[in-house]
């Protein structure tokens, strides 16, 4: 089964075990009531913002897309092993996946992180579109370099370099240049 419509079974499932319907869901989470439909049916590459709002809205974990039988002890991810992958489509290019997400600890019970390994892929569009949430997230370049662009300012960071800050401030990150960018990322959202 493709990412996509896993990641759409289970917002599908998720709602209907709340008895949603996809429009009381689409207010929840304050999305357009089409986005969620095309999420469920694995028709759209899903981006960042939107998930966390329909994570929130069904009052789950970004990560609970990700898990598969989560464990409440230590989890362990071998880095020859990183099988969970979800491609977000960033706010540039609707259909391509230019943000990899790979989960590190995608079954551990009842986490309040979200720790990524992210593939940073250079975009084509030039528009800065940024996106907010709650939460804050840490990000620690690993290769190459990425552009954030947070609130009015913008930072060009490079392989050793990190930063830190609350979501709620509108945001973007995105691959400086043409090259692959690697990241470690941390992500809090409160449920």
């Amino acid at each position: 089964m493709s990412e996509r419509k896993r990641v759409g079974e289970k917002i599908r499932k998720l709602r209907e075990v709340r008895e949603l319907s996809i429009g009381e869901l689409a207010d929840l989470c304050q999305c357009n009531p089409e986005l969620i439909e095309q999420l469920e049916a694995g028709q759209l590459m899903p981006s960042l913002a939107p998930m966390l709002k329909i994570a929130r809205g069904l009052g789950v974990r970004l990560g609970t897309f990700l898990d598969d039988d989560p464990h409440a002890g230590a989890v362990i991810t071998r880095s020859d092993h990183l099988e969970n992958v979800v491609r977000f489509s960033g706010l540039r290019m609707a259909n391509l996946g230019t943000l990899e997400f790979h989960a590190l600890a995608s079954n551990k019970k009842d986490r309040h992180m979200e720790p990524f390994l992210i593939d940073v892929h250079p975009t084509i569009s030039e528009d800065c579109m940024l996106s907010s949430h709650e939460g804050e997230e840490f990000i620690y370049v690993l290769e190459g370099g990425i552009e954030v662009t947070y609130g009015k300012d913008s930072h060009t960071l490079k392989s050793g370099d990190s930063i830190y800050y609350d979501s709620i401030v509108p945001h973007e990150v995105r691959a400086a240049g043409e090259t692959l960018a690697k990241i470690l990322a941390v992500i809090y959202t409160p449920v």
